[in-house]
Parts: structure tokens; sequence; C-alpha cells
């Protein structure tokens, strides 16, 4: 249980840490880096939905794995 966590407190620091060197890097540039809110969410709904179809796919793939459905099908028909 103590790896767990360890592993997870790391793994949320290096989260901070990224975003805020990404914070950091995208409000240094002087003006021309402007944005209005509206991209923004854009930016944040496409970033979570880039997420999501990933999880999903990656989901399917293991699902399929599990399942079989990723097995050879042997003909019986089928002589080598």
């Amino acid at each position: 249980m103590r790896n767990i966590i360890l592993l997870a407190v790391s793994l949320f620091a290096l989260l901070g840490f990224s975003l805020w060197g990404v914070w950091e890097l995208w409000f240094s540039v002087d003006g021309e880096a402007v944005m209005s809110i509206h991209g923004f969410i854009a930016l944040a709904l496409g970033s979570v939905f880039t997420l999501l179809l990933g999880g999903g796919l990656m989901w399917l793939a293991f699902y399929s794995s599990k399942h079989g459905y990723d097995e050879r099908e042997i003909d019986p028909d089928d002589e080598r």
C-alpha cells in the first residue's frame, strides 16, 4: 500500500510540475499567445475528449485480448 501511495504522489507531483511549466511557458511569451476564454474552453474540452477516446480504445484493446477476440481461429480443414 505504501508503494502505491508513493507512486500516486510522485505522479501527481510530475503532473503539477508539468502544468506549472506549461503555465509559465504560455504566459512568458509577450502578448503573442493571446487566447480568449472560448479558446481555453475548447482546448480543455478537446484535451478531455482526446483522453477519453484514447482510454476507451485502450480499454477495448485489453477487453478483446482478455476475452479471446484476438486469438487466431483454427480451421479443422486447414492442413499444413
